[in-house]
C-alpha cells in the first residue's frame, strides 16, 4: 500500500489531549477514540477505490493519534515522576512486540484469500479492526480514570494517598486547577525551546523505527532467509527492543536520572548502524555480525522513546502543560515516521546508503541534543538554587508560583 501511518497522524496529537482534559473520565474519550479507529480499519476492509483508501486512511490516523499521548498523560496522573519511565515502557513495548509478530499474523490471515469473496489483505483490516472495536468497547468498562473515580476497586486510604502524590507534583493545589487549557499554557509550551529538542530526539527515534520496520523483512532476506524463515528472523530484534526498554527504564526510575538511559540507547544506535555500513552490503557473507548490528539498534531505538517521553513529562507542570507538552513531543516525532518511511530507498538495496546514512545520522544527532539538554537543566537548577525558599516567596504569592509551572524557582528539572 502507498499509504505509510504516520503521513496520517502527525496533527491531530496536541488537540486531541487539551480535549482529553475536558473529560471527568477519559477512559470515555479514549474509548470513544479506540471504536472509532477499528470502525474506520474494519470499513478499510470493503474499500473499493483509491479515493475511498484515502479518505479512511486519513480518518484512521485522526482517531489514533490522540491515543498514544492521551494514554501517557493517563499514566502521569497515576505515578509520580520518579515511576513513570518504566510504566511508559511496559505500554510501549507493544509496540515492539506488535512489530515481531503483526508479519506471521498477517500472513497468516493473508491465507484466508478468497474466502467470502474477499482477498487476503482485506482480511487483515476486517479481523484486526473487529478486535479493535471489542477492545474499545471494553475500555469504558475497565481502563481506569482517576483515583477519586476508582473507588470499586481503591479504599479510602489508598484513593487519599494518590491524591497527596498528585497534590505534590502540582506543586501544591493552592487554587483548583483548571479543567480547560489555556492559551497561556498552550504558549509557554510552544515557547519552551527545550521541548523542541525533546521532540527532534523523539523524531530521530520514529525515523529509525520506522525504517526498521520496513526495511527489517528485506534485510533478513539479504542475509539469505526465505519465506517464513525470513519473517521468523524479524522476532528477535523485535523482542531484544522490548526487553532493552523495559530494562533501560527500570534502571533510569531507580536512580531518578534519565540522561543516560537516553544517551546509552542512542550510542546503541550509533553502533549498531556502523557495523551494518561497514558490511557494505555484504550481509549474507557476514551473517553473525550484520543479525547482531540489527538487534543491537532494535535494543537501542524502543528504549529511547519511553525514555525521552517520561523526561518530557518530569519537567512540564502544571498537568495541562504535560497534556499539551506529552502531545506535541508525539506529534513532532511522527514526522520522523514519515521521514523513515521513505529513506530507504528500493534501488539502493541491499545495502542502503541512504537509509542506514541517515539512521546513522538520525542517532548522532540526537545523542548530541540529549546533552545539550541535561546541560541546560544542570544550569537552570543552578540559577534556580541561586534564591532560598523564603526569599522566593517573598517575591512571589503561591498562586504566581503555581502558574509559572515548570519556570518557578522552586521548580528543579529532573535531568
Amino acid at each position: 500500500m502507498p499509504l505509510k501511518r504516520s503521513t496520517a497522524n502527525w496533527e491531530p496529537e496536541v488537540p486531541s489531549n487539551i480535549l482529553l482534559k475536558s473529560f471527568t473520565r477519559p477512559s470515555y474519550y479514549l474509548g470513544i477514540l479506540i471504536v472509532s479507529w477499528g470502525i474506520i480499519m474494519t470499513l478499510t476492509g470493503v474499500v473499493q477505490n483509491f479515493g475511498g483508501l484515502l479518505a479512511v486512511r486519513i480518518l484512521l490516523g485522526t482517531f489514533e493519534a490522540g491515543f498514544f499521548p492521551g494514554a501517557v498523560y493517563l499514566c502521569s496522573l497515576w505515578y509520580m515522576p520518579r515511576d513513570l519511565a518504566t510504566r511508559i515502557s511496559l505500554f510501549y513495548c507493544a509496540s515492539a512486540l506488535s512489530g515481531a509478530f503483526s508479519g506471521l499474523l498477517a500472513a497468516g490471515i493473508a491465507k484466508m484469500d478468497g474466502v467470502g469473496g474477499y482477498e487476503g489483505w482485506r482480511w487483515i483490516f476486517l479481523l484486526e479492526g473487529l478486535l479493535t472495536v471489542i477492545l474499545g468497547v471494553l475500555c469504558f468498562f475497565f481502563l481506569i480514570d482517576s483515583p477519586n473515580l476508582s473507588r470499586k476497586w481503591l479504599d479510602n486510604d489508598e484513593i487519599r494517598y494518590l491524591e497527596l502524590q498528585h497534590f505534590i507534583k502540582e506543586g501544591g493545589k493552592f487554587k483548583e486547577e483548571q479543567k480547560r487549557t489555556s492559551w497561556r499554557d498552550i504558549r509557554a509550551v510552544m515557547l519552551n525551546w527545550r521541548m523542541y529538542l525533546l521532540a527532534y530526539i523523539l523524531l530521530c527515534q520514529s525515523a529509525c523505527s520506522y525504517g526498521t520496520k520496513f526495511t527489517l523483512p528485506t534485510i533478513t532476506k539479504g542475509m539469505g532467509f526465505e519465506g517464513t524463515n525470513a519473517q521468523l528472523m524479524t522476532v528477535p530484534p523485535y523482542v531484544a527492543g522490548a526487553i532493552s526498554a523495559v530494562f533501560f527504564s527500570t534502571l533510569s526510575d531507580r536512580f531518578y536520572w534519565r540522561m543516560p538511559f537516553v544517551v546509552a540507547p542512542l550510542l546503541l544506535i550509533v553502533t549498531g548502524y556502523s557495523i551494518i555500513m561497514g558490511l557494505k552490503g555484504q550481509l549474507q557473507a557476514h551473517i553473525g555480525p550484520g543479525f547482531f548490528a540489527i538487534i543491537l539498534t532494535c535494543m537501542g531505538i524502543y528504549p529511547t522513546h519511553p525514555a525521552t517521553t517520561s523526561w518530557t513529562m518530569n519537567n512540564l507542570a502544571p498537568s495541562n502543560r504535560r497534556a499539551i507538552g506529552s502531545a506535541f513531543n508525539i506529534c513532532v516525532g511522527n514526522i520522523g515516521g514519515i521521514i523513515g518511511s521513505y529513506m530507504y530507498l528500493d534501488r539502493e538495496g541491499p545495502t542502503y546508503p541512504t537509509g542506514f546514512g541517515l539512521s546513522l545520522a538520525f542517532g548522532g544527532s540526537a545523542l548530541v541534543a540529549a546533552l545539550i539538554l541535561e546541560i541546560s537543566f544542570v544550569y537552570a537548577n543552578k540559577l534556580n538554587g541561586m534564591m532560598s525558599e523564603s526569599e522566593i516567596r517573598d517575591a512571589y504569592s503561591d498562586e504566581q508560583l503555581l502558574e509559572m509551572g515548570d519556570k518557578s524557582p522552586l521548580f528543579r528539572y529532573t535531568l
